[in-house]
């Protein structure tokens, strides 16, 4: 039942974006690792590069799979003439834990920011932030959190790589476990632009 719910999800996601491969503009495939997950995750723009998404499927040991879908409205700013890309909007988290036996999910709205580093050419740091309260949780979860940190290097033009920290989470309403951390840790890994 939970696995059939992850799949519907995984196809309702891919079929949206199918929708809007004919309007991209910017395209990117990211894979990150740490010592036990694995993630891979498709993000877009669209021609305007005012309104982006991705995709995304995390797989870590023990059984646990997470499945995200992001949509933010974004743009191009500069603080004190160091040039940044923010974004503001929400990302749709499914979780499944078969070990445990328990999965849910969260509409989290939330941020991101990438600033690129002027005197290192090349040179990025980004984060992003994404807060789900309880009434935008569903399954076994009372509220999630997905936060990220990198610093990523450009090494040609079209691929980089990175490095940083991940942290999911989320409060379980079935046990009372207020911090049921779905994964924490450092990663590392590369980005293909297309």
């Amino acid at each position: 039942m939970r696995y059939n719910r992850l799949i519907r999800t995984t196809c309702l996601s891919a079929a949206l974006f199918t929708a809007f491969a004919g309007t991209t503009h910017a395209d990117s495939l990211d894979l990150s690792l740490s010592n036990d997950s694995v993630r891979g995750e498709y993000s877009f723009t669209d021609a305007s590069e005012e309104l982006g998404g991705g995709v995304g499927y995390t797989y870590h040991d023990g059984s646990r799979h997470l499945a995200t879908l992001d949509l933010h409205a974004q743009g191009r700013t500069a603080i004190q003439n160091i040039p940044m890309t923010v974004g503001l909007g929400v990302r749709n988290m499914y979780f499944d834990d078969g070990d445990r036996d328990i999965d849910g999910g969260a509409t989290a709205p939330g941020v991101f920011a990438r600033m690129n580093i002027p005197e290192v050419p090349g040179l990025s740091v980004g984060g992003s932030l994404y807060l789900s309260p309880s009434i935008l949780s569903y399954g076994d979860a009372d509220g999630m959190r997905h936060t990220d940190a990198t610093v990523s290097y450009r090494l040609i033009r079209n691929s980089e790589i990175f490095a940083g920290y991940r942290y999911v989470g989320a409060d379980l309403d079935t046990r009372g476990d207020d911090d049921y951390r779905f994964e924490e840790g450092l990663i590392g890994g590369m980005r293909i632009l297309f």
